[in-house]
């Protein structure tokens, strides 16, 4: 549908794929590959495009729906209800894919990819993945806890660069106003979720799911008995962090040690 909206717009403008590169400055095989539903853009090309043929958010609605089609089906429900949640808390054990730069999940997506598929695969995966930070401002701005391990601290990117740029953005992502970041120091020793991710989420209605999420896949978790122990499973994991001020000044001590 997204594809022929774009091929639908473009006609209806008069303009040729050619035409329409040179006005926007993409690529024509690019932009005919969006166009035959190949490649999923960024949400920021459709922005782009929606200003282009004065359609307001048409396109970037489209993509919103697209973008589901590269995840997972067990991880579509989640993915509906992140969209919609007021309130999120999260911790993770690597960098939060809400809080990648685009580098940093390229590389963490690839992996051991080698052939032009792959690639072609991976690409998509970053489009979807760096499309999801979309979420943290939308209107109204959802309320974000985001609890990290410092494992995401000491594995750093192959490139230097990369992880430089992870890092300020981490940094700079500490100071937004919807968002509290905390880092789970290695001294807190030992905890309950060292095998796993844990999101939970509360919708304006107060309803709210948890959703763990390990090697072998994620369990999205509904009912309410389960969401109230996956709560206070969070509450002990905040309880061992560092507070968000120090969390902050921990973040910038790493920045600084990458310096040296």
């Amino acid at each position: 549908m997204l594809g022929r909206t774009l091929k639908y717009l473009r006609e209806k403008a008069g303009k040729s794929l050619g035409q329409l590169a040179d006005d926007t400055g993409y690529d024509k095989s690019y932009l005919s590959r969006l166009e035959s539903g190949e490649r999923l853009s960024k949400v920021t090309v459709m922005e782009d495009l929606d200003g282009y043929y004065g359609c307001g958010d048409l396109l970037v609605s489209h993509w919103e729906a697209a973008r589901l089609d590269a995840f997972k089906d067990q991880y579509k429900r989640f993915m509906g209800l992140e969209a919609t949640a007021r309130i999120m808390w999260k911790f993770t054990l690597g960098v939060p894919g809400l809080l990648q730069t685009e580098e940093f999940a390229r590389e963490v997506l690839s992996g051991a990819q080698t052939t032009p598929e792959d690639n072609e695969l991976v690409e998509e995966q970053v489009a979807a993945r760096v499309g999801r930070q979309y979420l943290l401002r939308q209107k109204p701005e959802p309320n974000v806890r985001i609890i990290v391990d410092e494992f995401a601290f000491r594995r750093p990117a192959a490139r230097a660069k990369t992880w430089s740029d992870q890092l300020f953005h981490l940094e700079a992502a500490a100071t937004w106003p919807n968002v509290t970041l905390q880092v789970l120091p290695f001294s807190g020793g030992v905890h309950h979720h060292m095998s796993a991710s844990l999101t939970l989420l509360w919708q304006g209605d107060g309803s709210g799911v948890a959703y763990a999420e390990g090697n072998t896949g994620g369990q999205l978790i509904e009912d309410p008995t389960g969401v109230l122990r996956h709560r206070l499973s969070y509450d002990r994991l905040r309880d061992l962090a560092l507070s968000p001020p120090d969390s902050l000044a921990f973040i910038r001590d790493v920045v600084e040690e990458h310096r040296s």
